[in-house]
């Protein structure tokens, strides 16, 4: 075997002791930017003079410790050569072409939620997209992903007005106490 069919072996294997590409290093180098960025940011929290032990900076420093920490394990396992595995390949037919339809059904439940929650409110417009996202992938009979929808919409409704105080557009269903 030549030494470059060796290596495509080796970079398609994920073996230990094989060459990494700039391509993995992608992932951490985003860590390590992010992690930075976090703590940098969390140096200009302005702490109040009453806090005395944990303030608000405790949380973000700690996340961008993790972050930078994470990154810099990822580049030795890189250095050891220990990268990912070369994917083998998908469930999927190459030769297939996209399902148009759905993409354009997708979009346009999406496009209905964006249109309609102001003037009907997000427990109407939210159950359009979810019960035509979910007929559009192929939900039968067409009064199930309806139901489903109408319960994921209102219970969302309700989680965010009733325990997070905050407030979604109701549209006609304004006056209704638990929605807001």
């Amino acid at each position: 075997m030549s030494s470059s069919a060796a290596a495509e072996d080796h970079a398609r294997t994920g073996t230990p002791g094989r060459a990494w590409s700039w391509a993995e290093a992608a992932f951490p180098v985003g860590l390590l930017a992010l992690g930075v960025f976090t703590l940098v940011d969390a140096s200009t929290i302005v702490a109040p003079s009453s806090v005395n032990t944990v303030g608000p900076q405790a949380f973000p420093y700690a996340v961008g410790v993790l972050l930078v920490l994470t990154s810099l394990a990822l580049f030795v396992d890189l250095a050891r050569g220990r990268g990912g595995a070369a994917e083998e390949g998908e469930d999927v037919d190459p030769s297939a072409t996209t399902d148009w339809p759905t993409v354009l059904k997708l979009t346009g439940s999406f496009a209905a939620l964006v249109v309609l929650v102001e003037p009907l409110g997000w427990p109407i417009a939210a159950t359009v997209l979810f019960a035509g996202a979910a007929w559009s992938l192929g939900a039968r009979p067409w009064w199930r992903p309806v139901l489903v929808g109408a319960v994921l919409a209102f219970t969302t409704q309700v989680l965010f007005t009733q325990l997070l105080d905050l407030y979604l557009p109701a549209g006609p269903l304004e006056g209704v106490s638990f929605l807001g």
